[in-house]
């Protein structure tokens, strides 16, 4: 796995706390850079980590939560060529677990779209979220 970016967004409601919704990207991603955008109702929180090491404690995560089977199936869902596509619940993640949600309609307060750009996404996964059953 050479070069990793790793690319998360979250839009901030006008009725959310922008600190807090950095806490809940900060507890799945751990430390990341951040850029505001203004938004016609609300703000765009974008935030960006490079390489494996901005991926650790997702990584940590997804193992202490035990749900590396379904993470690996959201994975490769959200595959393609040279990215990987997800979707976290904003609420849950500010409480630190990880729960995966679909773009739309799951999370009440709108989702944290993360998006990794690598050249070799199957390795990725493989690495993220290996196998732990056999089929």
């Amino acid at each position: 796995m050479n070069e990793i970016e790793v690319l998360i967004e979250a839009e901030v409601n006008p009725t959310e706390d922008i600190e807090k919704v950095k806490l809940a990207i900060e507890n799945v991603f751990g430390t990341v850079e951040y850029e505001v955008k203004e938004l016609r109702r609300g703000k765009l929180l974008i935030a960006k980590t490079k390489g494996a090491a901005g991926l650790t404690k997702f990584y940590n995560l997804l193992r202490r939560e035990r749900i590396r089977d379904a993470a690996r199936a959201v994975l490769f869902e959200g595959a393609n060529e040279n990215s990987v596509t997800f979707y976290l619940n904003k609420q849950v993640a500010y409480v630190g677990h990880i729960s995966f949600c679909k773009p739309v309609a799951e999370s009440p307060l709108g989702p944290i779209k993360v998006q990794i750009k690598c050249e070799n996404p199957k390795e990725l996964i493989d690495w993220l979220a290996p196998k732990t059953t056999t089929s």
